[in-house]
């Protein structure tokens, strides 16, 4: 009979964490990793969505963070459905996560600036803070209507 204070023998766990390197080669890794994730237990996520955010958040940290350090990314399967957090080593702040109207309509003739605007629409919340060696940037997906 397995110890009921410690975890089950086939208990599935429920977050993740894992060093990326800092190029454009992490990002379709990133994207797999979370497919890999969600679909593994059928997280009630869309993973798609998933899928799609999170590499906005990898390719923003290797596009606007300095350095060869790793990024990281820890997913986070919840009850309702999915946190992901993409790690760097800049204590900047990634722009205005928070609200629409603050931030600036993209330019539809370039190819960037749409990522966070992504994030803010398809996301059920999203963020950063603080870290002990630079930020972490996060959204929450909730899970897939029953």
């Amino acid at each position: 009979m397995p110890d009921p204070s410690g975890p089950a023998p086939d208990a599935t766990p429920t977050a993740w964490r894992i060093a990326l390197p800092h190029t454009t080669a992490a990002v379709p890794i990133a994207r797999a990793l979370v497919r890999t994730a969600l679909a593994d237990i059928d997280a009630p996520a869309d993973s798609d969505t998933a899928e799609l955010l999170t590499a906005e958040l990898v390719a923003n940290a290797v596009e606007h963070t300095a350095g060869e350090a790793p990024i990281e990314l820890v997913v986070e399967l919840l009850a309702t459905g999915c946190q992901v957090e993409v790690h760097d080593g800049s204590p900047l702040p990634p722009g205005d996560l928070s609200s629409p109207q603050a931030a600036a309509v993209p330019d539809p003739w370039q190819e960037h600036g749409r990522g966070l605007l992504l994030i803010r629409t398809l996301s059920s919340a999203c963020g950063h803070r603080p870290t002990a060696h630079g930020k972490a940037v996060w959204f929450t997906l909730r899970g897939r209507p029953g």
